[in-house]
């Protein structure tokens, strides 16, 4: 779909983003309601919820009407924020929303309806008459949002002061159900300055943050999530978490290490234990050379049942073990004769 240039609609699998930034007027404006309508119209063909992003100073009445008639008809499910300024006319479109969601730098403002004419007193009548119905026409509209009375309205708001609310504001008095975080934007900022700011959206590419935010809305983790708040304050969730498993996979690398330490220092503890028995084992002519592997492998594979095996062995008895020190074994007749040929033979 091409973007038009008073608004970008951004693409998802079942949600599209509209920008509506700038001023509202069929004759002037760059929000004009035969525009909006026809995009609208076409978005919904595709979509089955719509984000609508607000950024205006307000503009023609009967325009601002027609386009809020369009959006509350919508088929689609409409969800707006209020990035910079709703002001004026753009205030009663931001009520069409469900729900309508502001940034906390962000500015409502309401006030009496502005017109004028050229023309006699009876020209002049007729346009105060105009404009005091339209007034009322608001008004019944701003009180179907709050659930208020419409002469609380009038005397609230249409007094011939513009009324500027924070979001914290709007929100208490209900115009709005809840409150996202924007871009920064100092609290000292101007309306003038708000609507600077979020106006330089239109010149940057168009809004890569929120086809991100489309993108994470398909994946599982982020099924429940319903707003572009919601889906952040998850984010946040997931690197706080993100954040405990790098401590934890460089403690368990140190665990890693020193169970190693521990583990080769054991083997080698088991491995001296192992040559002393069968060094032993040897020395007593209970195993050899060529037994010697298979009894090693027995103490390592299974220890108690090679060292019972190694106990079981008879030991070959030497003669040294027989006739330790000085002790001599009884001379054989044969041994006897010899030693006395011997004798003889040295005697001579």
């Amino acid at each position: 779909m091409k973007a038009k240039t008073f608004f970008n609609i951004i693409p998802g699998e079942d949600t599209c983003c509209i920008l509506l930034y700038g001023d509202i007027g069929d004759s002037y404006g760059t929000i004009t309601s035969a525009q909006i309508t026809r995009e609208l119209m076409a978005a919904e063909a595709t979509y089955k919820n719509i984000d609508v992003r607000i950024n205006s100073i307000g503009g023609e009445v009967y325009t601002g009407i027609a386009i809020f008639n369009a959006l509350r008809a919508s088929k689609a499910n409409i969800t707006i924020y209020v990035d910079g300024v709703a002001a004026s006319m753009a205030s009663v479109i931001a009520l069409c929303g469900k729900p309508v969601y502001m940034s906390r730098y962000a500015r409502l403002m309401l006030h009496s309806v502005s017109g004028g004419c050229y023309g006699n007193t009876r020209d002049m009548k007729d346009m105060i008459s105009q404009m005091e119905s339209l007034e009322d026409t608001l008004c019944d509209m701003y009180a179907d949002k709050l659930g208020k009375d419409k002469a609380e309205i009038k005397s609230s708001y249409f007094d011939g002061t513009d009324h500027w609310l924070t979001a914290e504001e709007a929100k208490i008095s209900g115009f709005i159900d809840g409150i996202y975080d924007a871009d920064p934007v100092p609290e000292e900022s101007t309306p003038e300055q708000i609507y600077a700011i979020f106006n330089n959206r239109l010149n940057e590419p168009q809004n890569s943050l929120d086809m991100n935010l489309e993108e994470l809305k398909k994946r599982p983790q982020f099924n429940d999530c319903v707003t572009d708040a919601e889906v952040l304050a998850r984010l946040a969730q997931i690197e706080a978490k993100a954040d405990k498993v790098n401590d934890l996979e460089s403690e368990n690398s140190s665990l890693k290490a020193q169970l190693k330490s521990f583990r080769d220092a054991v083997e080698e503890e088991a491995a001296a234990a192992r040559k002393t028995l069968l060094d032993a084992a040897e020395q007593d002519g209970r195993i050899n050379a060529e037994t010697r592997p298979v009894y090693e492998n027995l103490l390592k594979e299974h220890p108690d049942d090679g060292k019972k095996a190694l106990a079981s062995l008879p030991t070959k008895k030497m003669v040294r073990d027989v006739f330790p020190g000085n002790q001599t074994a009884e001379e054989s007749p044969w041994e006897r004769r010899q030693r006395e040929i011997r004798d003889q033979y040295h005697g001579k």
